[in-house]
């Protein structure tokens, strides 16, 4: 739904580390809300900026203000904030309202997405076009598209194989990925991010998965032994791109939705480079932290997929209306 993308004007009252910009007289005003650190470098609150920039560039009378560390909204609220016109603009994990549109599972779903190359090829796709008609039917429409890459790791081992996973007491990101850990025989617990340094400190978990800038903002490498870092084989991506209210959207001028469409591009081109250091930053700090830092083979990609095709896959098939299809257009993907 690039066609019908929207992008922001700058303002932002940061009382609280938000940046401040003064109000154009006159001007739109949008609100961007999303859960990361404001002005400390984080990739997914600069794309927003990016977007607020480049239409206060384009003078078609927006703005927009950025609430960044969920100071607006709390990150499961945004979505249902957006559908009611109540926020207009968010940075947001797409999975996270898979409890109410069930298909967004297919954006966390194991060893769906593999590289970020093949996150670039997934966004011109038949999956991307379906997901972003069902974004759209729902109420909300997408500006800039964004994978994020994530790992896996463990106090006592590296986790390589679905067999070194047997035992394991593991923190899981989400449904699709508990149930392929499960399958491997690994004990899930639900533990919040934000907790996960705690559960592995006094041992609630012996293993997690999560973003590869989390595992660095939350220092993992502390607590963490071996990590299976993202490089070719990637079992573990997240779709989360920026989000825009289609009411407010379909209110706008016709010049302000074309500044909105140009500067959801650039974000989207800035986050197609960053993400990827963002795998780069988590290596070099485990290796600082005299951490191991693993990669999977091709065939050991494979014994996952294979493992993930008779859990995660085969129940998300049998629940998620359409929910074969999404799979079967990503897998198709090369």
């Amino acid at each position: 739904m690039r066609s019908k993308s929207i992008a922001l004007s700058l303002a932002a009252a940061m009382a609280i580390g938000f940046s401040l910009h003064p109000t154009v007289a006159g001007a739109e005003v949008l609100r961007a809300s999303h859960q990361f650190p404001g002005g400390k470098g984080d990739a997914r609150d600069e794309m927003v900026q990016i977007i607020a920039r480049e239409v206060a560039k384009a003078k078609v009378g927006l703005e927009i203000q950025v609430y960044p560390g969920a100071s607006l909204f709390k990150p499961n609220d945004q979505w249902n904030a957006m559908v009611k016109g109540q926020l207009d603009i968010s940075s947001f994990p797409l999975d996270y309202a898979s409890g109410r549109v069930p298909q967004f599972g297919a954006t966390l779903m194991p060893a769906l997405v593999r590289s970020h190359e093949r996150a670039a090829r997934l966004d011109k796709s038949p999956f991307m076009a379906d997901i972003r008609k069902i974004i759209e039917k729902n109420g909300v429409i997408v500006l800039s598209d964004a994978w994020l890459a994530g790992a896996f790791g463990a106090k006592d081992r590296c986790i390589l194989t679905p067999a070194d996973a047997k035992g394991l007491k593991l923190r899981a990101a989400g449904p699709t990925f508990a149930e392929m850990w499960a399958g491997a025989g690994a004990s899930i617990t639900a533990t919040p991010s934000n907790e996960v340094y705690n559960a592995l400190q006094t041992g609630v978990i012996d293993a997690t998965d999560t973003s590869t800038g989390s595992f660095v903002s939350f220092r993992l490498y502390e607590q963490i032994k071996c990590v299976t870092a993202p490089g070719d084989n990637a079992l573990w991506f997240m779709y989360e791109p920026v989000l825009m209210s289609k009411m407010k959207f379909d209110r706008l001028t016709p010049d302000q939705k074309k500044a909105l469409i140009a500067a959801g591009k650039k974000a989207e081109e800035y986050f197609r480079g960053a993400a990827k250091t963002l795998d780069d930053k988590m290596v070099a700090a485990f290796k600082e932290a005299n951490d191991k830092v693993v990669t999977m083979t091709p065939a050991q990609f494979d014994a996952w997929l294979d493992l993930a095709k008779r859990t995660s896959y085969k129940e998300f098939a049998a629940k998620v209306e359409g929910g074969q299809k999404l799979i079967d257009e990503a897998l198709a993907v090369k």
